[in-house]
């Protein structure tokens, strides 16, 4: 019998390419088994892509209730242990929160939810469940994102000083100027995808980027964002200043309009000894910049990187590693986490998280709206 741990999945068939990515992510450490789910809203279509994808059509069912009503006849080592969530933002909260009220493990997409308030509901519903709930801010996978956290916390760096953080894409250009393209995709429909678009798809991703790799909480923000047309009501662009614990402070920048960008993804970390800067298009390489010494540009694999670097390092030095690597390491901790192994706190992002990324959305949209004023992050 297989020990691996049964997963299902919410959403994500046909040519989803999140789909794709969470079924490879995994697979790659060998330490899940797919065997079954709701991959579409039609069960015939679930069915045939499962037929497709190669797995027994047994315990794919026509929605999350029946799912939860059959699983839970069956005895627990046939039973699925963890869903992943990987369906539109508007069916997270509820889908989630059904998960966990029936003991189910959760790996969901983010936004957690499209509400701060629905954020504190799931938060809530987790500590009566017990069970694990991870978040899939997929680029905290990599190995040297990992690695510059590391070197920020063991003080490589020196005391932080400046944090910039860019996210531009250029996606949204061919719809947005179109008024009746832009009507019509649930991205940007407050009903399907929150109150927020660019800041809610890609300003979370830097926001919790910010928080993981320089160990430090934002305290609090301004938010200048970009609607573009009167009338959209989600915004597409926008900048946010950061106010960070010890006095720190940095910039998000966040853009679906930054015409001909693709996934340009940044991160730098100034301190007063050292900066080191990561790119999500370039994740190989970490820039260590010194004043007075040339640009040093370490790399996966090596030595001189942290056990939590290497530990998420599968090929040998010189061999690129990208996105399905990032997310196969996140699975990687929760399978730690679901099977009560040791793991590092760094290994997958948690409910805390997706809570902190829900109310910087809001907190966003709420300074942008009040005339660019300054705003609290609460505490969790």
């Amino acid at each position: 019998m297989s020990n691996k741990i049964r997963l299902g999945i919410l959403g994500g068939g046909g040519d989803s390419l999140i789909g794709v990515l969470h079924r490879v992510a995994s697979s790659m450490y060998d330490k899940f088994q797919l065997v079954g789910g709701v991959f579409n809203i039609e069960l015939e279509e679930s069915l045939n892509f499962a037929r497709e994808i190669g797995i027994p059509t047994d315990q794919v069912y026509k929605d999350l209730d029946t799912l939860i009503e059959e699983e839970l006849k069956l005895p627990k080592h046939k039973r699925i242990e963890v869903v992943s969530i990987l369906t539109p933002n508007f069916l997270h909260f509820p889908m989630a929160k059904k998960l966990l009220e029936n003991g189910f493990n959760v790996i969901c997409e983010k936004p957690m939810t499209t509400t701060y308030e629905e954020a504190k509901i799931l938060h809530e519903t987790l500590k009566m469940a017990n069970t694990v709930f991870a978040v899939t801010y997929t680029y905290t996978g990599y190995p040297m994102v990992r690695q510059m956290r590391h070197m920020i916390a063991n003080g490589d760096i020196g005391r932080i000083q400046k944090i910039d953080a860019q996210y531009y894409q250029g996606w949204i250009n061919p719809i947005i100027h179109d008024k009746e393209k832009r009507k019509s995709t649930w991205r940007l429909d407050p009903e399907k995808s929150g109150i927020s678009c660019c800041i809610g798809d890609i300003g979370t991703h830097a926001f919790d980027m910010v928080e993981y790799m320089s160990g430090l909480r934002v305290n609090s923000i301004l938010a200048d964002l970009n609607y573009l047309y009167e009338d959209n009501q989600m915004d597409i662009d926008g900048t946010v200043l950061i106010r960070c614990e010890n006095n720190v402070k940095g910039v998000i920048r966040a853009s679906q309009i930054a015409t001909g960008e693709e996934n340009n993804f940044t991160v730098q970390i100034y301190g007063d000894k050292a900066g080191l800067k990561w790119e999500q298009e370039n994740p190989n390489y970490l820039y260590l910049l010194e004043d007075g010494h040339p640009m040093r540009v370490l790399k996966p694999g090596h030595t001189y990187n942290s056990d939590l670097s290497l530990d998420g390092t599968k090929l040998p030095p010189g061999h690129p590693e990208g996105i399905f690597d990032s997310m196969g390491n996140i699975y990687k901790g929760v399978a730690k986490a679901i099977r009560n192994e040791d793991y590092d706190h760094g290994e997958y992002p948690t409910i805390i998280d997706g809570l902190r990324g829900m109310n910087f959305i809001e907190k966003a949209v709420e300074s942008h709206k009040q005339g660019n004023v300054w705003v609290n992050i609460d505490t969790a």
